[in-house]
């Protein structure tokens, strides 16, 4: 190896191992001065380095051994310095993982459970601007807030939006890029723009279909008659004096151009092929019930 090679290796060391000391100590954690501005973070949780744009601290819980990954934004309220009352406005649960990118905005109350995983640059706010009055510029109305839920041990896919107002439930999923406004109930499948449930869990049966509302498809019985023998005792039980009419009337409802009396139903006539005497399926000997 050249002199410059063996230089190079050793810069690039040296630079690798200095950027790794200088993640591990700019991490935010309990144990360090920038962990006690929050107002709560809780035993193993750590912001990683670098970390995005973090204000309102002293409005912001985060759960214990919760992660959370590089240049992610968390703020509460318009700017630093700013007094938003007793209550924290966002909260995080314990055992979350926040992907790098990602953008966490409060003003009024944003609450992630517990185990919840989130893709990177997941956006999540609970404000808006308002368009209500078409002459002034929209960004200078007054914003409107609306406050959001994510239950525990969801899920919330790549690049996906969560707009105020927002209620997801326990154990959801909400595919990546989705735009999600709205309520929504437990073990629920979200996506799309604007988002909808496209599939529920129902216990017994499993993941299945919105459409299907929970339950399995019924699956109809073909329409004519599966067999014309049940037909006439059903036909017999309801009181019809001649079941052996109802038969023909069925076997002909619909039909046209045909010669056998039940030949449109699937059944060749008796002309074709007699029904031999005394069999389960001779019309003639089967007497109403």
């Amino acid at each position: 190896m050249s002199i410059r090679g063996v230089v190079r290796r050793a810069a690039g060391s040296l630079i690798h191992r200095g950027w790794s000391a200088i993640r591990t100590a700019g991490a935010v954690s309990p144990a360090n001065p920038a962990g006690y501005r929050f107002r709560r973070l809780g035993d193993g949780a750590c912001l990683s380095f670098p970390v995005g744009a973090i204000f309102g601290e002293a409005w912001i819980e985060i759960g214990e051994h919760t992660l959370v990954g590089e240049r992610v934004s968390i703020s509460a309220g318009m700017g630093p310095g700013v007094d938003l009352g007793p209550d924290s406005i966002v909260r995080i649960g314990g055992s979350c993982s926040i992907g790098r990118g990602s953008h966490i905005v409060g003003h009024q109350s944003i609450d992630i459970g517990d185990h919840v995983f989130t893709g990177p640059y997941v956006y999540i706010t609970d404000q808006n601007h308002v368009y209500d009055d078409p002459e002034i510029p929209i960004g200078r109305q007054w914003p409107r807030n609306n406050p959001v839920v994510i239950g525990s041990g969801s899920w919330l896919g790549t690049g996906s939006i969560i707009l105020p107002g927002t209620r997801i439930g326990r154990q959801c999923v909400v595919a990546g890029g989705a735009v999600v406004r709205g309520e929504f109930p437990d073990h629920s499948v979200i996506a799309g723009v604007p988002a909808k449930v496209v599939r529920r869990y129902v216990p017994g049966d499993g993941w299945l279909p919105s459409h299907l509302h929970g339950a399995r498809a019924e699956h109809p019985e073909p329409a004519g008659i599966a067999d014309p023998v049940e037909a006439v005792r059903a036909a017999g039980t309801a009181g019809i004096a001649e079941p052996a009419e109802t038969v023909r009337a069925a076997g002909t409802a619909g039909r046209a151009g045909t010669t056998g009396d039940v030949e449109h139903a699937g059944i060749l006539s008796s002309a074709e092929h007699p029904v031999p005497p005394g069999t389960a399926g001779s019309v003639q000997r089967v007497a109403p019930a």
